[in-house]
């Protein structure tokens, strides 16, 4: 199976937007039930991520067909780069493509020394990917009690438990920033 990463031009942002809230919806759903038309990811949060200077935006294909996309965050200084959204179609789950991604992704980066992300304790699918088919882990836990440093100021906005993930790919980085 040929993965490709395709960058996605400003135009078509809006259809992906609208597949993330979709896609993330699902989710939600089959963990908690019906929610009714509350936001589970709001426009806000996707735009951040997909107009944020360091942002790289891709559609993610298998053999010429697309199956998913993604929201990158590339600091060429740091080499410290995010995982910031990424997700693969419902009927394509289950066929390895989100493996098959993810080495796609660190192929196109190899220059990349440390990889970030976050997600909801409740995405156990996710958890398990992240840490069991691509070699993350959970480094913190945020929850009402230890916050993320961006909602210690506006509880209002807090969210509440998602785990904090890093892949270190240059191992001598272990010893320095510990």
């Amino acid at each position: 199976m040929e993965m490709q990463l395709r960058l996605l031009d400003k135009k078509y942002y809006g259809d992906f937007k609208n597949d993330v809230k979709n896609i993330f919806k699902i989710a939600v759903i089959e963990e908690f039930g019906n929610i009714s038309d509350s936001e589970v990811i709001s426009d806000r949060e996707i735009e951040e991520s997909l107009y944020d200077p360091n942002a790289k935006v891709y559609y993610i294909y298998s053999s010429g067909w697309k199956v998913g996309g993604t929201v990158l965050n590339i600091n060429q200084q740091t080499k410290h780069n995010s995982l910031d959204l990424l997700y693969i179609y419902p009927d394509c789950h289950g066929k390895g493509l989100g493996t098959s991604a993810w080495k796609q992704i660190e192929n196109t980066y190899p220059q990349t020394r440390v990889w970030e992300l976050v997600t909801p304790y409740f995405e156990k699918r996710n958890i398990h990917f992240y840490v069991n088919k691509c070699g993350f882990h959970i480094v913190e836990f945020f929850c009402k009690y230890h916050p993320a440093k961006q909602f210690q100021g506006n509880p209002a906005e807090f969210k509440e438990d998602y785990f904090r993930f890093q892949k270190v790919m240059d191992f001598s980085l272990t010893c320095k920033n510990n």
